[in-house]
């Protein structure tokens, strides 16, 4: 009979992009299997595009006091019978969930206490995301774990009205974290520039990012928005026919970086690249401890448009 196995990953974006290469290995190792992922509904696309998994499940979060909901999902995992679980996400939350499987647990892959496969290297959390999954793999009996790939990660982006020759800006980011931003007003003075080159430049990001996206607007009306209009497989379209990809350490550029575009990814002392900066094969990180310091120059030169 064939093992049943439970993935867990539910976000943030880039960490979810980080998982894509672990959970292709897990996919290799265990051919025959067939693997539920749990995850949250925004990654649900990238999950059914994959192939890495045969069914998905919408994590809920139900909220510590539902406690109807909690057992109701503990029904559902023991029900399951799952032979082995591979918490990726291990978070409290993966944790609990451990624990709500008290007395019929599966094997489990993971930091939560009593496990039979745990990740116990002290150093973990000193470790670049994509390393310790690979760690924590090892020490369940998957020993390799190469670069994704994600050739599946294409959408057509026609639609979208970007043609020729175009460089995609990510000034987003999480809007508690503005350390983690280049300024706004540089954004604008390099969209100008590559304007004046010929270069489309093409802003990228959620709803969350419009506000920085009108600002750049407004001094370089040559750009091009696409603030909230692009699902996550067309952002990867875009980022395979983009000639480069520069943006704040955030989730569309894990994406841009994965897919193989060349990616300029900027770092303020607020996120430590050793730990989670964006992988791929053309990848350039420029840190200052405050983003104020990094010049336009710089980061046209770190684009290489020739």
């Amino acid at each position: 009979m064939a093992e049943n196995l439970l993935v867990i990953k539910l976000g943030a974006l880039g960490d979810f992009v980080q998982a894509l290469g672990p959970m292709q290995a897990i996919r290799r190792h265990h051919a025959d299997a067939r693997i539920t992922l749990l995850t949250t509904p925004l990654y649900v696309p990238l999950a059914e595009a994959s192939g890495y998994v045969d069914a998905v499940w919408v994590d809920d979060r139900a909220p510590a006091f539902a406690l109807g909901r909690h057992w109701a999902f503990r029904r559902k995992l023991i029900g399951a019978r799952f032979d082995r679980v591979y918490d990726l996400q291990t978070s409290d939350r993966s944790g609990w969930y451990f624990r709500l499987m008290t007395g019929a647990q599966p094997e489990w892959s993971g930091i939560a206490p009593g496990c039979s496969h745990p990740h116990a290297n002290p150093g973990r959390d000193h470790m670049h995301t994509i390393d310790r999954q690979a760690e924590q793999l090892a020490a369940a009996g998957i020993v390799s774990v190469p670069a994704p790939d994600l050739s599946w990660f294409d959408a057509p982006v026609d639609a979208l009205g970007v043609s020729g020759r175009f460089v995609l800006l990510a000034p987003g980011g999480a809007a508690h974290r503005p350390e983690k931003r280049w300024p706004v007003d540089r954004y604008a003075a390099l969209a100008s520039r590559l304007a004046a080159q010929g270069v489309q430049p093409v802003i990228v990001g959620g709803p969350e990012d419009a506000a920085a996206a009108a600002e750049i607007h407004r001094d370089c009306p040559e750009i091009h928005c696409l603030i909230g209009r692009t699902s996550l497989m067309e952002l990867g379209g875009l980022a395979r026919r983009a000639v480069a990809a520069v943006g704040n350490d955030t989730g569309p550029m894990h994406i841009a970086a994965g897919v193989g575009c060349r990616s300029v990814v900027l770092f303020s002392n607020a996120s430590d690249p050793s730990l989670c900066a964006q992988r791929g094969p053309d990848v350039t990180i420029l840190r200052r401890s405050s983003l104020d310091g990094l010049a336009v120059d710089e980061v046209e030169a770190a684009l290489r448009l020739g």
